[in-house]
């Protein structure tokens, strides 16, 4: 199983990045999917997860009404659309695929992304 996430960059304070990953090597659409963030110096952090079919979505309360997790099962993909993005969400964020369909605990995530850096200057 390989996740191939991309669409990090830099970017000033207040603007948007679209983070996608592009999931192989699984039936995609029958599991649950999430991202998480690592800033430097800190411990891994949840940051959103969607359900198998799209339908269930959960957020950080740090993210809560600024990201938008979906998915689109057709093309094994899945997004991360991050708006009014501040200097703290500069992180590394990972995409992970999880062993059950529907939102995940942390523990359950199996495979991981390599990770795209984000960078929100001020």
């Amino acid at each position: 199983v390989q996740l191939q996430a991309s669409g990090g960059g830099l970017v000033q304070a207040g603007g948007s990045l679209r983070l996608s990953c592009v999931v192989s090597g699984r039936t995609f659409s029958r599991y649950s999917m999430g991202w998480f963030r690592q800033a430097p110096g800190k411990e891994r952090e949840f940051v959103a997860a969607i359900s198998w079919s799209g339908g269930g979505t959960i957020y950080a309360e740090s993210v809560k009404g600024r990201f938008t997790i979906s998915r689109d099962n057709a093309k094994n993909t899945v997004y991360l659309q991050m708006n009014s993005l501040k200097p703290e969400d500069t992180a590394v964020y990972y995409c992970a695929s999880a062993r059950v369909s529907f939102i995940a605990t942390t523990s359950e995530y199996e495979y991981w992304g390599q990770g795209t850096q984000v960078t929100v200057s001020s």
